[in-house]
């Protein structure tokens, strides 16, 4: 066993983990952030990235002791202390860029991730963005609106994708 501690969501853990232990699984059963999903254990899915010393990473490519003495967010910190939603959040919810809601949580994330990268971005930007996450109900075109929409709201303008002319 190796002892970790990391600051997750804030909130300081030291843990003893198996040295092979994914960094999905000790968030899941460990620490009980079972908003990360396991989507396929393969990395190809994208459903269980968070951000780790913010950058977006897939959660099932990186073991809980290469997190040791990082800052990770999960899809449960992301909301503010109030509980009011993040503005990738609340867009995907007013956009309706959910169907099933399990690729959801990697989505919201890499799309956080695209947007403090790329403020405004463009719908193709968008798709290159969050080509790394899978979602096998929507179609994406949601999801492009929903990430734009953010973008938006996060820049301060007040441009959606119904006024910048997106096709749904």
């Amino acid at each position: 066993m190796t002892r970790v501690s990391m600051q997750v969501d804030g909130v300081t853990y030291t843990d003893e983990v198996e040295p092979r232990t994914l960094l999905v699984h000790h968030l899941r059963e460990a620490l009980g952030k079972v908003g990360t999903v396991v989507g396929c254990d393969t990395s190809n899915c994208g459903a269980c990235t968070v951000h780790l010393d913010g950058q977006a990473v897939k959660s099932c490519t990186v073991l809980a002791v290469q997190a040791d003495g990082a800052e990770v967010t999960t899809i449960e910190g992301v909301a503010a202390p109030d509980g009011s939603l993040h503005p990738v959040q609340k867009a995907f919810h007013e956009m309706h860029g959910l169907q099933c809601g399990y690729c959801t949580p990697g989505m919201i994330m890499a799309s956080i991730d695209l947007l403090k990268e790329n403020p405004n971005p463009s719908d193709t930007e968008v798709r290159e963005g969050i080509e790394g996450n899978l979602c096998r109900c929507t179609g994406y075109q949601n999801i492009v609106r929903a990430v734009q929409q953010a973008a938006g709201e996060l820049s301060g303008s007040a441009t959606t994708p119904e006024t910048t002319g997106a096709q749904a």
